[in-house]
């Protein structure tokens, strides 16, 4: 694929949409690098838990602050060519799916100084473009101008479904009533958060996939990539 061929696509949207994995799909099938954003909170939240930074609900900004310049974040590819992440060269992918973790992980989202660091972080990794990346502010605050810009959305119950049924096959004890008030709870936070809250860019697709099946998703997916990589083929 020749470089000015190669684009951004930012795809944001609420929790346990599916965006990581539709990404890493598309990113795979168009030869592009994946980037999962909030896997790098995950991380920062992991790391807040394991140094306990964080107590009941206060997080020691002060020792967090001093602490963030130290934390390595960064992703490898395993044998299956799957993207996977590493905290500090330690590798996290499994640790930080947790519930624990993505609850920590919206508190550590919502502090100025963290989202700072990572969208430095985030921003140098897509300097060279061919990249997809998903989150909840990448096509608002770190890629604005971004080619391609997708907002993902499904009812707060759908979502809470799919993400029971992942947790539920690691964690025997977790009940969906708790996912769901997990996922009602993260929304809130994701949205009225001072710093960089989730809304959708203007020029965003909105991509609704409360009922799509992994095909017909990927086929929208792939048809707004075309489209777009069409159009600025166009322009250039």
């Amino acid at each position: 694929m020749d470089i000015i061929s190669k684009i951004i696509i930012a795809i944001d949207g609420y929790s346990s949409c599916g965006k990581s994995t539709m990404a890493k799909t598309l990113a795979k099938a168009i030869g592009y690098i994946y980037i999962d954003s909030g896997a790098m909170y995950r991380a920062v939240a992991l790391y807040c838990i394991k140094n306990q930074l964080i107590r009941e609900n206060p997080i020691d900004l002060e020792k967090l602050k001093q602490l963030l310049p130290s934390i390595c974040i960064g992703f490898k590819s395993n044998a299956t060519g799957e993207s996977e992440t590493y905290l500090n060269g330690i590798n996290v992918e499994r640790d930080i799916r947790s519930l624990d973790v993505a609850q920590a992980a919206s508190l550590v989202s919502a502090i100025p100084f963290v989202r700072e660091a990572m969208v430095k972080l985030q921003q140098h990794m897509g300097q060279s473009k061919g990249i997809v990346m998903d989150g909840r502010d990448i096509g608002t605050v770190v890629f604005p101008h971004a080619e391609l810009k997708i907002f993902v959305t499904a009812s707060p119950e759908i979502r809470a479904k799919r993400r029971f049924a992942e947790m539920a096959a690691v964690n025997h004890n977790i009940t969906f009533e708790e996912v769901l008030a997990n996922v009602i709870e993260r929304d809130n936070r994701d949205t009225q958060r001072k710093a960089s809250p989730l809304r959708k860019a203007d020029d965003a697709l909105v991509l609704d996939n409360s009922y799509l099946s992994i095909d017909e998703q990927f086929q929208w997916l792939l048809n707004a990539y075309q489209n777009t990589i069409h159009t600025t083929q166009q322009w250039s």
